[in-house]
Order: C-alpha cells, then structure tokens, then sequence
C-alpha cells in the first residue's frame, strides 16, 4: 500500500471516527450506539468503545444501559457475521476480512488461514494451540469465540471465521453473550465510577489490559484440564 493510501484510509477512519462522537451530542445516541455496535460485529471498522465511552462519560448513572444495548446489539450483529461466514465467505466473507479488517489470507495445509498477532503468539504461546486461526479453532472451538471476543482483535473477524468453522451456533451466541457482555459493562463500569480518569487509563493500557484477562482465563482453563 502507497504513503497516499495509507493517508487516504487514516483519513476515512478518523472521520469515521469523529462522526461516531457527534451521536453521543444527540438524542439519538442510544439508538446509534445500537446501530454500530450491530454493524461493527460484521463489517463496519470502528469499535463500538468509542461512542459508549462518550455516552456514559454524558451520563454515567445510565452506564449499566449502554452497556446492556451495546451487548446485545453486538451480539446480534455477531450473528449476522456468522452468517456472512458460513453462507457468503467466497464473496461478502473474504472481502470484508481482506478490505474491512485488512487482513492477509495465506493458505495453510490446503485452506485458506489467517496469521495470529505476533504479540498474540508470544503472550500465549502453545496455549493457543497454533499460531493461525483456524488451527486455534480446531483446538479449541467455540471457546476461541468467547477469549478472542475479549481481545482488541476485531469482533468481525471471529464471528465471520466462526461461521466458516462452523462453531455450534447455540454455543458461539452464548459465547459472545460472555465476550462482549464482560468488555462493555467493564469499561463502563470503570467510566461511571471513575469518570475521566478511567478513560485516560483505558485509552493507555487497553490492549494489555485484555491480553493479561485472557492469559488469566486461559491459565484457568489449564488448570481445570489438568485437574480432570
């Protein structure tokens, strides 16, 4: 990609980015906050942090509403992800990832995979069960929905590439049920109860903040395996 492509995409983005803000000055910032947090589960690039950040900062005693419609609209634009992957991954599926998520297929024993973060490898290591996704879904299935639903990885990609595993799709709702409802209702708890400065500290040490959760959870999960 070209310098000026690169600029021309961080321009779309932070203008993306900025429109998203305008809505917490509307009235109808519930109903976008739903609206993108349906979209951004399936194919729109911004995360929904953005505008539920901004909301609950207008209004912190309605924290515990923004989390729940940001949950479960984001659910249900899961659902609408999976279906992308399971039924239109050779045309709507590929591109998104490819051009949306701007992510590179390579094909790995004979199917097409995707290449996990570097940064994602190293703190997890054999844990992961391999180091491209769709080896790590047949490690641990439905499971990598709810850890990966956690992580600043893009919810799109998990929930398209879900579908095309075809993880069980009662466990992949109830999975990201889990994911996304312990994301949403953390950071806005956090911002109700300490405004700003929860948000500085979020911005800072967001990423880290999930990579230590999941490596945590996944140590638990260990520990419950060996013990049976």
């Amino acid at each position: 990609m070209t310098e000026e492509a690169v600029n021309r995409k961080s321009g779309l983005l932070r203008r993306l980015y900025d429109w998203m803000l305008g809505w917490a000055d509307s009235r109808y910032g519930l109903l976008a906050l739903i609206v993108l947090s349906f979209a951004e589960s399936s194919f729109f690039p911004i995360p929904p942090d953005v505008l539920l950040i901004a909301l609950v900062l207008g209004a912190s005693s309605r924290w515990y509403k923004y989390a729940f419609w940001c949950t479960l609209a984001s659910v249900a634009g899961g659902l609408a992800g999976y279906g992308i992957g399971a039924l239109a991954w050779d045309t709507m599926g590929r591109w998104i990832v490819e051009n949306v998520v701007h992510v590179s297929l390579v094909e790995v024993d004979g199917r097409l995979d995707i290449a996990l973060p570097a940064y994602l490898v190293s703190a997890m290591g054999s844990a992961l069960g391999g180091t491209y996704l769709f080896q790590v879904y047949d490690y641990w299935n439905a499971w990598i929905v709810f850890i990966f639903g956690l992580t600043p990885l893009p919810y799109k990609l998990t929930t398209i590439t879900a579908g095309v595993a075809r993880v069980n799709l009662p466990i992949f709702l109830l999975a990201s049920l889990a994911a996304r409802a312990c994301r949403f209702f953390l950071v806005a708890w956090l911002l109700h109860k300490w405004g700003g400065a929860a948000r500085d500290f979020i911005d800072k040490y967001f990423n880290i903040l999930c990579i230590a959760f999941v490596l945590l959870l996944i140590g638990g999960f260990l520990v419950i395996k060996l013990a049976l």
